[in-house]
C-alpha cells in the first residue's frame, strides 16, 4: 500500500512471534491482491478494466469494502466517492505519473464524466458488481483502514487479546498494554502545530480505531499554489478550504478511514453538520492566519469527557 505497518502485541510464552508476523503479512498481501489499483492483477484492477455492462463476482472482503464505500458516498452526498479513480489519477495522486502542473479544465470535466458512485450497481446476494463502463474504483481512502481491521481480527483469532495495529498512521487497539494501561496514542497534528507533550491530545484505543486525513500529507505545488491530494469528486478539483485535518474515532478503522476523507472534502462547516447528524466522533483542525483552531463534534467531545 506504499506505506509501513507495525503491531505491538502481548504474546504468551508459547506463541511463535515469527509465525504471527508471517500471518500478518499474509493478511496484508491478501488485501493488496484484492483491492490495490496499483497492482494490475488485483481483483479491483480487473474490475476497472472490465467491459461495459459486465457483472463481476468480487471476493468477500472486496465486496464488503465496496458496500461500505457506497454507503459513505450515499450518506455524504458524494463528498466521498469510491469511483473517483480517474480524478485521482488525473491529478497525479494515483498509479499514473505525478504531475508538475494542474490538469486543464477540459481534462477535469472529462475525468468527472467517468466518475459517479451512483452508476455502480451491486447484487448483495451474489456479491457482484456491475461495471457500467469506464468506472475506475479507488479504495485508497478505505482499504488501509480495512487492513487495520483485518489484522486486528487475525490477531484476535490467534488468541491475542491485547494488541495495537498501525498502518500508515491509522490505528486500532484492543485490550491493554502489559502494564495494564490502555493503548494511549497521540492524535496526528499538521506541521507547524505545537506537538509538545502538554499540547497533545491522547486517546485510549480500547476497542477503538483512529484515522486522520490531512492536506499536508501529499500535494502538488505549482506556481506558488498547493493542491492537496484529497479530491472533491463533486467538482473534480482538490478540496480547497481552511481545513488542515480531520481525525475520526470509530470502532471500525475502515469507517474511520473513509469518514475522515468525506469530512475533509465537506470542509469545516458542512463537515461538522454531517458529523453531528450522524453521530461521528470527529476533530477538525482549521487553519487561521496565526495558527490552528480545534473544533470537536459532540461525539468526539463526549469521549474526552
Amino acid at each position: 500500500m506504499g506505506t509501513t505497518w507495525s503491531v505491538e502485541a502481548l504474546l504468551l510464552p508459547a506463541v511463535d512471534a515469527d509465525g504471527i508476523a508471517t500471518g500478518i503479512q499474509a493478511v496484508l498481501d491478501g488485501v493488496v491482491a484484492q483491492m490495490s489499483n496499483w497492482e494490475a492483477d488485483s481483483d479491483l484492477s480487473r474490475f476497472n478494466r472490465a467491459a461495459p455492462g459486465s457483472w463481476h463476482t468480487l471476493p468477500d472482503d472486496c465486496f464488503a469494502v465496496l458496500q461500505c464505500a457506497l454507503q459513505v458516498a450515499r450518506d455524504s452526498g458524494g463528498a466521498y466517492d469510491p469511483s473517483a479513480g480517474p480524478l485521482v489519477d488525473l491529478w497525479g495522486f494515483g498509479p499514473a505519473p505525478k504531475r508538475s502542473a494542474p490538469p486543464s479544465p477540459d481534462a477535469v470535466q472529462a475525468a468527472r464524466g467517468r466518475c459517479g458512485w451512483g452508476r455502480i450497481e451491486v447484487d448483495g446476494a451474489g456479491k457482484r458488481a456491475l461495471q457500467p463502463g469506464g468506472v475506475s474504483l479507488d479504495f485508497c481512502a478505505i482499504a488501509k483502514g480495512f487492513a487495520v481491521d483485518a489484522v486486528a481480527r487475525y490477531l484476535c483469532k490467534q488468541g491475542l487479546d491485547h494488541h495495537l495495529t498501525e498502518i500508515g498512521g491509522e490505528l486500532r487497539g484492543h485490550g491493554v498494554k502489559p502494564d495494564g494501561m490502555p493503548w494511549w496514542v497521540a492524535l496526528e497534528t499538521p506541521p507547524g502545530l505545537a506537538s509538545d507533550a502538554e499540547g497533545q491530545t491522547l486517546i485510549a484505543l480500547h476497542g477503538l480505531s483512529v484515522a486522520t486525513s490531512g492536506d499536508y500529507r501529499r500535494y502538488l505545488d505549482s506556481d506558488g499554489q498547493r493542491y492537496a491530494h484529497t479530491i472533491d469528486p463533486r467538482s473534480g478539483y482538490p478540496a480547497s478550504h481552511a481545513l488542515a485535518s480531520v481525525t475520526v474515532l470509530h470502532a471500525r478503522c475502515m469507517l474511520a478511514d473513509a469518514l475522515s476523507t468525506a469530512l475533509t472534502v465537506l470542509g469545516p462547516e458542512a463537515g461538522m453538520v454531517h458529523a453531528r447528524r450522524h453521530g461521528i466522533a470527529a476533530r477538525f483542525l482549521v487553519r487561521t492566519p496565526d495558527s490552528f483552531e480545534e473544533h470537536l463534534s459532540p461525539a468526539f467531545a463526549a469521549m474526552l469527557a
